[in-house]
């Protein structure tokens, strides 16, 4: 990916920020006499027009890796062609804008047309912005277009490998598909086989979608857990908790779970453990 590509989400936001701002203040330039807010909105949809131009290179830059997504392709040059009209929009919002300055105090009523005009392609403008932005956050946050890939660093695909078993697991889970579930967990730990969370996942799965409690009981006791970190302490003695619930002694469970609530009171999942809210 090329350098302009990489920056993409960050030129995209200059845009969509200055651009609606500027858009506002055009319109409200029309019912506030003042010289800031009309300043203001040329100088802001100046600058937005000029990063739409630079949020298009980036796009076609950046599109490559996204675009050879399974599924993707097509939202991929809906969202381009939606940034292509927006910038489009912009640019003629800009040469109204720079008109309308060329004419000030020489021609009042062409100044006002001028910027009649840019407000109402503003608006249209406006509505571009919204809908590019729609369908660039529908490729992030729906396809993974460009998660992961950006930098082209071989861990942040990894990273987004991990979260894709770790979701795509927790969602067979909920739908009662725990084959699939403990599937996608052991692929995980092989991904992770160092990692604690982990770890603490699979020992999980082994409870709940394998209804092991005894392989369970053996995989989170080999777990171990800086004494320092509070949110992994309390998520194996959670676990621990429920897995000796599970293996019928309910007596060491309960002796367990006071010994952690005495420690870590306001923690949650331990008070749902106990009963508690």
């Amino acid at each position: 990916m090329s350098t302009l590509g990489s920056f993409h989400p960050q030129i995209v936001h200059f845009v969509v920020a200055l651009g609606l701002v500027g858009i506002l203040l055009r319109i409200l330039a029309f019912l506030v006499r003042a010289e800031w807010v009309r300043y203001g909105a040329t100088i802001l949809l100046l600058i937005a027009a000029g990063a739409s131009v630079l949020a298009v290179k980036s796009g076609d830059d950046a599109h490559g890796p996204a675009e050879r997504i399974p599924g993707a392709r097509d939202l991929v040059h809906e969202h381009e062609e939606a940034g292509e009209r927006t910038r489009n929009l912009l640019l003629v919002v800009a040469l109204l804008e720079i008109a309308a300055l060329a004419v000030r105090k020489r021609n009042f009523k062409a100044e006002r047309g001028l910027l009649v005009g840019s407000a109402l392609v503003g608006v249209a403008a406006g509505w571009s912005i919204y809908n590019a932005g729609k369908l660039g956050g529908d490729l992030v946050y729906s396809y993974a277009g460009g998660v992961g890939m950006r930098p082209g660093d071989p861990d942040d695909v990894k990273r987004l490998l991990v979260a894709g078993l770790f979701h795509k697991a927790r969602v067979a889970r909920e739908t009662g598909n725990k084959e699939e579930a403990a599937r996608l967990t052991d692929e995980l730990a092989r991904q992770v086989p160092d990692d604690a969370s982990v770890q603490l996942l699979v020992a999980s799965s082994l409870l709940k979608d394998r209804n092991d409690p005894a392989a369970a009981r053996t995989a989170v006791e080999a777990i171990q857990v800086p004494a320092d970190n509070a949110r992994l302490v309390t998520q194996k003695g959670a676990l621990t908790v429920e897995v000796l619930r599970a293996s019928g002694q309910p007596d060491s469970a309960d002796v367990l779970l006071k010994e952690l609530l005495a420690k870590y009171p306001d923690n949650r999942m331990l008070k749902q453990l106990s009963g508690g809210n």
